[in-house]
């Protein structure tokens, strides 16, 4: 029997290891132990980094855990491990475990097995969180309960945890996390881009675009994966690969496939059965990638049923979430935009291709092992100087240097004080860092918060 079996038949009589206290971590704790299971934690932060809920929690039931270090003896002896997406799987411990016969999963593996409504999962190098808000915002309009979560903060343990009843759950899924879905079946499953990425994790792109294809490995027949047909890397790995799931397709041409396609600047049209549907598209929804995310969100929300006066609805009042692409300010004709989230070279491709006027971008921060160079058609079309922070910047201006103008800051602040004093009127500020920002910041919103405070002190003259 393995362990997940275990945990579902006999929890009483299972040792259960979870490694990593974070959100998905803290959450695997408290449904294990409500099912009956003997739990553990370990986790190499020290005590004192761990978040004072947990350790009240872990105190109240008598749990036992470990900090500073994973020992060899707890993994190796456990039963099951639900090992959070911020560890690498290749740690000795990990390593010792599997070798001793000990099942690991991670949290979305383990909730998954107990889900007992339609599932709809989102992945892709980009655009996950708008996607993934998007079809719960769509979902809500055609009048359904329904459930938004994953990697895009609340797990999917919570959620059982809660005793909500939802009709559908809206996950987002990172590829960390379908390195350990283990049995994971979404009934829907929506493949948006694959770029280089977390290549400072995976061995290869290879690697990690093998991971990003793996949320299809599960479904069968009466399930629906909704792939992006302007994808290269996707589709030339769709012709190696075989798929239960019937497939949807989106992009400039559906082709002989159902899904969705262009049809004009703010028209696509949707085909998920024999009919075939044209929406309309709000201002905010009508540039690449966001056209394309919509059509996304388009289908998985008419093959859950959703009305087309609902989505209509949905679609008119969808807000896109912070950081991406946000405009934050204006003065002099130059505009400034937030895209902090844009901690990929894939989503600064995209951001620099959907622009319509000359740029100054502002990029850096902690490399994560990607080939900057594959920036340099997008720079020489529309970047007319660009301002490099952080830790990457001298490997970002080596690469990209014979490409536009560049010139270094010392920090944030500095570069948006240079690039108002370089913009002239018709010009656009772009913060799209193809970076991640934990070497200057806590996270990427932190950051996209820092950029707005210092476009704010220059619209407003200070």
């Amino acid at each position: 029997m393995t362990g997940l079996k275990k945990v579902i038949r006999h929890p009483a009589s299972c040792n259960v290891l979870v490694a990593g206290s974070g959100k998905s971590g803290f959450a695997a704790l408290k449904f294990l132990h409500r099912l009956g299971c003997r739990v553990a934690l370990s986790d190499r932060a020290q005590k004192s980094q761990l978040d004072s809920e947990l350790l009240q929690w872990l105190a109240d039931n008598d749990i036992f855990y470990e900090t500073g270090g994973h020992s060899f003896e707890l993994f190796t002896g456990s039963d099951l491990i639900i090992v959070s997406p911020g560890i690498p799987l290749d740690i000795p411990e990990l390593s010792g475990a599997r070798k001793a016969g000990v099942e690991i999963i991670g949290e979305l593996g383990l909730a998954s097995a107990f889900m007992d409504i339609p599932m709809i999962a989102v992945t892709g190098t980009n655009g996950k969180t708008t996607v993934t808000k998007l079809i719960g915002e769509l979902l809500q309009s055609g009048g359904k309960k329904v459930f938004v979560g994953g990697n895009i903060g609340t797990p999917l343990a919570d959620y059982l945890l809660s005793g909500q009843k939802a009709d559908v759950a809206v996950v987002e899924v990172s590829s960390f996390q379908l390195d350990t879905a283990g049995d994971f079946r979404p009934n829907v499953a929506l493949l948006l881009n694959i770029s280089p990425d977390h290549l400072d994790r995976y061995a290869s792109f290879a690697d990690y675009a093998a991971s990003k294809m793996s949320i299809f490995q599960n479904q069968q027949m009466e399930d629906a994966a909704i792939i992006n047909g302007d994808d290269r890397e996707i589709m030339a790995r769709l012709s190696k690969t075989s798929m239960s799931a019937g497939r949807f397709v989106f992009g400039r041409d559906m082709g002989k496939s159902s899904g969705a396609a262009v049809a004009g600047k703010s028209k696509v049209n949707v085909c998920v059965g024999t009919d075939l549907e044209e929406y309309v598209l709000p201002e905010p929804l009508q540039e690449s990638p966001n056209r394309e995310n919509a059509m996304a969100a388009i289908i998985a929300a008419r093959l859950m049923d959703v009305p087309r006066k609902a989505i209509d609805h949905g679609l008119a009042a969808f807000q896109r979430p912070s950081h991406r692409m946000e405009m934050v300010g204006e003065k002099n004709g130059v505009i400034y935009l937030d895209d902090s989230k844009a901690t990929n070279i894939g989503a600064v491709q995209a951001a620099l291709d959907g622009m319509n006027q000359p740029v100054i971008l502002i990029a850096g921060g902690r490399g994560k092992g990607g080939d900057y160079r594959l920036l340099s058609p997008s720079i020489r079309r529309t970047v007319k100087k660009m301002l490099l922070i952080g830790e990457a910047r001298e490997a970002m201006a080596q690469a990209l240097g014979g490409d536009t103008q560049i010139e270094m800051a010392q920090s944030l602040e500095n570069a948006v004080r240079k690039a108002a004093q370089w913009a002239q009127s018709g010009d656009a500020v772009l913060l799209s860092p193809a970076c991640a920002s934990f070497d200057m910041f806590q996270s990427y919103a932190q950051r996209g918060e820092v950029f707005k405070r210092a476009v704010q002190r220059i619209v407003g003259g200070d």
